[in-house]
């Protein structure tokens, strides 16, 4: 388990963590998601299950709490980071700041790309730390960071 901030750790997940993912997603994401394409848990689950990868995924602790979840998953040249969840009752606490400053430090030579629904807060946090939109596609909005953290010159297609 590493430190993150004081009262913050980030520890490997375990194959038993699929199912919290899982249930994070719908707590996050569910209210959001459902307007624009509707809620299908099914499909929702299996979308964790396809990207969930203990080689990968983190579980976010708050006094040995599970109160979220980040993966980094490697491809080429960029990481992609993505399950990014962070349960409503650890929002608004400096802790989604706290965990992406790490992974930023941690990926700071390389590109970093992800994808924030539309109208999400959480793209402000990731404009705050230099990620540029690329395009939307009235779901979701493609952004990536630059290696050495600048964002991308780039407009919504």
């Amino acid at each position: 388990m590493s430190p993150v901030s004081e009262g913050f750790a980030l520890r490997a997940a375990m194959p038993e963590d699929v199912d919290l993912v899982a249930a994070l997603k719908e707590r996050v994401l569910r209210r959001d998601l459902e307007p624009l394409v509707g809620w299908d848990p099914d499909r929702s689950r299996a979308r964790v299950v396809e990207h969930f990868s203990t080689a990968h995924t983190r579980m976010i602790l708050v006094d040995d709490a599970v109160a979220g979840t980040i993966t980094l998953r490697p491809e080429r040249e960029a990481v992609w980071l993505e399950m990014f969840y962070l349960d409503a009752a650890y929002q608004g606490r400096g802790i989604g700041t706290a965990v992406l400053r790490a992974v930023l430090a941690e990926t700071r030579e390389r590109e970093l790309r992800l994808q924030v629904l539309v109208g999400s807060a959480a793209r402000r946090l990731y404009e705050r730390h230099g990620f540029a939109c690329e395009h939307e596609d009235g779901v979701d909005v493609w952004m990536r960071r630059a290696p050495g953290g600048s964002g991308a010159a780039a407009t919504p297609a």
